[in-house]
């Protein structure tokens, strides 16, 4: 994802991250000092949290559709639920409280565009309405309401948590200042009317000055230590109500300085052995710690699938990730417009590829509602003509359900 402007972007013009990201603009048409004490405290972290009416309806469901599956929302909204949109400037458009009102918006992602930082008061007063806007729908659980506030150069909100991954790793107890990070970021978001962090990074940086480590992005090119700390963020924020979320699976670190998933596509070509020893390791700790969210990355690894992007195949979301991981959580894609899927349609054949894969959550953040909107059709009529699987659907969305069901 993309850094300057959006998702990825908290500082100026800093160039385009994959995975931060984001999400660009781009639009369819981101040592050694306590390193054992680093990995017994991940390790004793990762064991602790195992403990741890009337709806609105649109035209279209107006004209016919009933109000049926999961939570008795109608076809239309249950695609709705899955989809992330986003929007440009200061103000949520019309549009985007209309869609919202009509059970159609699963989440708003919010970029640096959309944050005044000098008056905490503005992105209060829009979370507050778009909350408003979702109780007027009828729909009796929140909307996910998310930024990038990983901390260092990619975060949206001024203040905690500060500092960079890649200086929590580097500290005396990076267990320890994960936690303090994770929590100031959990509090400061909260205090903003955001309930959702699409952080921590969990990608095991390579090489000094490499596509992560160039953003201070990676803890660490030391997979335990990654883990260790990504387990501690992931406990810390969802001990107090924010939706955590471990990216870019199955990991980015060997990105070149370079290689964006923003801007084109990206092939790693690691080793089987090595995604699995190396990049995955850290996915384990945050799945141990039962973190809510796993965003999957656009970059291709030809030793798991030389034909797709992660957030494209099969073989990685449902293989890898929920098959040999084990996962269960909820999974989103990284951003929808990112030009490694150019070969692979617009948005809504974006979004089908992807839900076929096995991803829950599809984020559309090119800062444009129309984006959102063409994501929701295409699914809805996917589902409807049976190109994807219903029951699949129905999994998916009461993952996703089930997730926001327990935010406050």
């Amino acid at each position: 994802m993309a850094i300057g402007g959006g998702s990825g972007d908290t500082a100026p013009d800093q160039g385009a991250l994959p995975g931060s990201d984001r999400r660009g603009s781009s639009g369819i048409g981101s040592r050694a000092v306590s390193r054992r004490g680093a990995l017994a405290g991940g390790a004793a972290l990762v064991a602790g949290a195992g403990l741890l009416g009337a709806t609105r309806a649109s035209a279209a469901d107006q004209a016919g559709a009933s109000r049926s599956g999961p939570h008795h929302l109608s076809p239309r909204q249950q695609a709705g639920q899955r989809v992330i949109w986003s929007y440009p400037g200061l103000t949520p458009p019309q549009a985007l409280f209309d869609a919202i009102r009509a059970g159609l918006v699963g989440g708003v992602i919010f970029f640096g565009e959309n944050i005044d930082r000098n008056d905490r008061s503005q992105i209060q007063g829009v979370t507050s309405a778009l909350a408003q806007a979702q109780a007027d729908s009828g729909i009796r659980y929140p909307m996910l309401i998310m930024t990038d506030q990983e901390g260092g150069i990619v975060q949206r909100l001024p203040g905690a948590p500060g500092i960079s991954e890649k200086q929590i790793g580097a500290s005396a107890d990076p267990v320890a200042t994960a936690t303090s990070a994770g929590t100031g970021a959990a509090q400061n978001l909260l205090d903003a009317g955001i309930n959702c962090n699409l952080a921590p990074v969990l990608d095991v940086y390579r090489e000094a000055g490499n596509f992560d480590d160039r953003f201070g992005r990676s803890y660490s090119m030391d997979p335990a230590v990654c883990g260790a700390c990504g387990a501690a963020s992931v406990v810390a924020q969802q001990r107090l109500g924010v939706v955590t979320t471990a990216k870019h699976f199955p990991g980015l670190g060997a990105a070149t300085r370079d290689e964006n998933t923003d801007l084109g596509p990206v092939t790693l070509d690691v080793s089987r052995s090595d995604l699995r020893g190396i990049d995955e390791l850290p996915f384990r700790y945050a799945i141990g710690a039962r973190v809510d969210m796993v965003m999957t990355s656009w970059a291709t690894y030809p030793a798991l699938d030389p034909q797709l992007p992660a957030g494209l195949s099969a073989r990685i979301v449902q293989g890898e990730l929920r098959h040999r991981l084990k996962f269960r959580g909820v999974t989103i894609t990284d951003a929808i417009e990112a030009g490694a899927l150019d070969e692979f349609g617009g948005t809504g054949e974006r979004a089908v590829r992807a839900a076929a894969a096995g991803m829950d959550i599809v984020l559309c953040s090119a800062r444009d509602v129309s984006q959102g909107q063409d994501a929701v059709d295409a699914l809805h009529a996917a589902i409807a003509d049976r190109r994807l699987d219903r029951g699949h659907a129905d999994q998916a969305l009461r993952r996703v359900i089930g997730l926001r069901r327990r935010l406050h």
